[in-house]
């Protein structure tokens, strides 16, 4: 046998034992652990921020009930007070006064504090006040409902269309208007 042959047979003998112990080694770091049924609910990760079918009631201060309701809810992983909601509905209950209720596609809780902005075909429906819009800025903690973008408003004897209707909860004033100064709320007698 010449050298070369020697040589070639000493290392193909020396990387084949380096394989062997190194899957050796590793099949004994694959031995599972057995499993213990209270272990292993312990070891469960739930990576999923979904809430289905949410409900928050909360009431301030000066007595208002405050519900609302979601078909799903999505916490936001930066800030966890805050739930960005999917076919919302909610119920105002003022102190002294009627219920307003309101519904719209989608919404942005805040659980500190209790502001709500609904968004996508908002409705509001209250004594005999329909308003539509696309947005809506609720807070309790203001007093007040800012509903803008495409605003009807709609009551037994008139029709109006309006960028913005901001509503004070606690006093009942009421400002409609144009963001343009130029424009004018556009009112239509039903009667």
């Amino acid at each position: 046998m010449t050298i070369k042959k020697i040589l070639l047979i000493f290392f193909l003998s020396i990387m084949l034992t380096i394989v062997i112990l190194y899957i050796y080694q590793n099949e004994d770091k694959k031995v599972e652990k057995p499993i213990n049924k209270d272990n292993f609910l312990d070891e469960i990760v739930y990576n999923s921020n979904i809430i289905n079918n949410v409900n928050y009631t909360t009431k301030d201060t000066n007595g208002n009930e405050y519900i609302i309701t979601a078909l799903k809810g999505q916490i936001d992983l930066d800030n966890p007070n805050i739930l960005y909601l999917t076919d919302v509905e909610a119920i105002i209950k003022l102190k002294n006064s009627e219920n307003i209720n309101i519904k719209s596609n989608f919404g942005k809780y805040n659980t500190d504090n209790f502001d709500t902005i609904f968004s996508k075909n908002v409705l509001i429906d209250y004594l005999d006040n329909i308003i539509k819009g696309e947005y809506l800025d609720f807070s309790l903690e203001r007093n007040s409902m800012i509903i803008s973008r495409k605003v009807i408003y709609k009551n037994l004897n008139n029709i109006l269309k309006a960028d913005v209707v901001d509503i004070n909860l606690k006093t009942k004033d009421t400002k409609i208007f144009m963001y343009d100064k130029n424009e004018k709320v556009n009112i239509k007698s039903i009667n």
